[in-house]
């Protein structure tokens, strides 16, 4: 059975085709991505400008025919959290729905967390406990447990996008609005960080999105995310253009402005949850949904 998923962050609009099988992970068949490049085009009222507005419909029409070659079982799209809580997403879906005639949907941060979380835990088989980590554009979701379902899941505004876009907006960074970021990231984890201390502290602790897999790679291990290596790396990236960035190992151009924001966000995280070093994990959302979607399929 063929299933597909189409992501649409701030990224960019994110096709997977996956073959899926009972009793077997779901193997890619087909992969695009369409930019969309929305960390800029958010205005002070929330909503998402007319360019960005654009960029959202081309994207999505891009993926979509590319699915409909692939005359796959079933799409699901999702919308994350830049769409999602743009003040006019209602026009955005709209127009999305009268160019190809797929109505994006929506979940929640702490439904993003829950299905993520499952996705990581099947592929790691953590049936004695998990912590998931995942920073996106927008947000950054965090969920804890030891069994299918987590025992915490949250969403926290501080995605790399947006605190770039909040905070950052020089590249070289000034060292004090680093330390700001620094500072609301903290405040917003410490309640956070409070609750998993109530939890038995987990075998796995996973970080999963692309803003982890860079930093990784960045750090000289594309698996593992080491916080003392990466608390090095800091005033280097607060140093740098963002073009200069993106001569770094593993680090995309259309991420490389954001990066900094990123690596300030996973290292105070870490800092904050006495966490030494997290493995980073190749399924997120997508892969979870996609788990989701079959097994309703096969009833």
């Amino acid at each position: 059975m063929l299933l597909a998923v189409l992501d649409v962050g701030s990224n960019s609009a994110h096709l997977q085709i996956v073959q899926a099988r009972r009793g077997r992970p779901p193997q890619l068949v087909y992969r695009l991505k369409a930019p969309t490049r929305l960390a800029e085009e958010v205005r002070a009222d929330g909503a998402l400008s007319p360019d960005g507005v654009e960029r959202v419909v081309d994207a999505v029409s891009c993926t979509v025919e590319a699915y409909r070659r692939h005359a796959a079982t079933d799409l699901i799209p999702l919308a994350t959290a830049t769409i999602r809580d743009a003040t006019n997403n209602a026009e955005i879906r709209r127009r999305v729905r009268e160019a190809t005639g797929v109505e994006l949907r929506s979940l929640s941060g702490e439904d993003e967390a829950r299905v993520t979380f499952e996705a990581v835990r099947r592929l790691h088989a953590a049936d004695d406990g998990l912590w998931l980590l995942d920073i996106g554009g927008m947000s950054m979701e965090i969920a804890a447990g030891a069994g299918a379902e987590p025992d915490l899941a949250v969403s926290l505004p501080m995605g790399a996008g947006l605190l770039t876009r909040r905070f950052l907006p020089e590249h070289p960074a000034r060292r004090d609005a680093v330390e700001r970021v620094r500072r609301h990231v903290r405040s917003l984890v410490k309640p956070v960080a409070r609750e998993l201390g109530r939890l038995p502290r987990p075998r796995r602790v996973v970080g999963t999105s692309k803003t982890f897999k860079q930093l990784a790679c960045l750090t000289g291990d594309p698996e593992r995310l080491d916080r003392r290596a990466l608390r090095r790396w800091v005033p280097r990236l607060r140093s740098m253009t963002p073009p200069e960035r993106a001569e770094l190992p593993g680090v995309a151009a259309a991420r490389a402005r954001q990066l900094l924001a990123g690596a300030v966000t996973a290292v105070t995280v870490m800092e904050a949850l006495d966490l030494r070093t997290l493995d980073v994990c190749p399924w997120a959302l997508r892969e979870g949904l996609l788990l989701r979607r079959y097994a309703e399929l096969r009833g």
